[in-house]
């Protein structure tokens, strides 16, 4: 997540890449890799522990909590709709990845190698958004961004100590966090990807489904 803010912060708000279509491409990239995670990361591995009714239940339960969330920040007027979605994928994933650990989980270095790679592309889209909105001055942010990095960690122990032996709850957490994935994805996300008369954005969406795909495919 820092290394994402650090490219969008250097790479300076007049630059041509950064204020075209190749943004919205790597906004597209953000959304494809959020949705490759729920649909083959939180989604897979939430359902095994959970009966079709309390699925149900976990998974709207997290699309109405972002939808409050949003409302939220909706009415103090204030953005952060990417750096929500991004937390809500960063934290269960490292939740699971401690408990993999914990299982002596052949996949773990694998988990780790494809989270980086979605939170790369996450970091710079929440990174330029809260710049557009003026929400701090971008050496704030860049500060602010390194420190939420340490929650990985911080869930990555607690997965390793706690959650190990307790399915049923990693199962709900996963159920949770796709639920509001997917309603981030749908109400930010893909709208602020798409740009008239262009086509680029749109692979780039494929591209980072793909990724999460591959990762899927070498981990399984």
């Amino acid at each position: 997540m820092p290394l994402g803010a650090f490219i969008a912060h250097f790479s300076g708000g007049k630059s041509w890449w950064v204020n075209n279509e190749l943004k919205h491409a790597i906004i597209a990239f953000g959304g494809g890799a959020l949705m490759a995670a729920v649909a083959l990361i939180l989604i897979p591995q939430g359902i095994k522990d959970q009966s079709i009714l309390m699925t149900s239940v976990y998974f709207c339960g997290g699309g109405l909590f972002f939808m409050l969330i949003d409302i939220f920040l909706y009415r103090i007027d204030t953005a952060g709709s990417q750096m929500v979605a991004m937390l809500s994928d960063f934290v269960p994933e490292a939740l699971a990845l401690g408990a993999a650990i914990a299982l002596d989980s052949n996949g773990a270095l694998l988990l780790t190698f494809l989270m980086v790679l979605q939170n790369l592309p996450e970091g710079f889209n929440a990174f330029l958004e809260l710049r557009h909105n003026e929400i701090s001055n971008e050496r704030r942010l860049l500060v602010t961004f390194t420190a939420l990095s340490l929650i990985g960690p911080v869930a990555g122990v607690a997965g390793y100590l706690w959650l190990a032996e307790q399915p049923i709850a990693i199962s709900a957490i996963m159920l949770f966090a796709a639920g509001g994935i997917l309603y981030s994805v749908f109400q930010d996300i893909a709208p602020q990807a798409k740009l008239d008369r262009h086509w680029l954005p749109a692979l780039g969406a494929i591209a980072g489904f793909m990724l999460g795909l591959a990762g899927h495919m070498i981990i399984s």
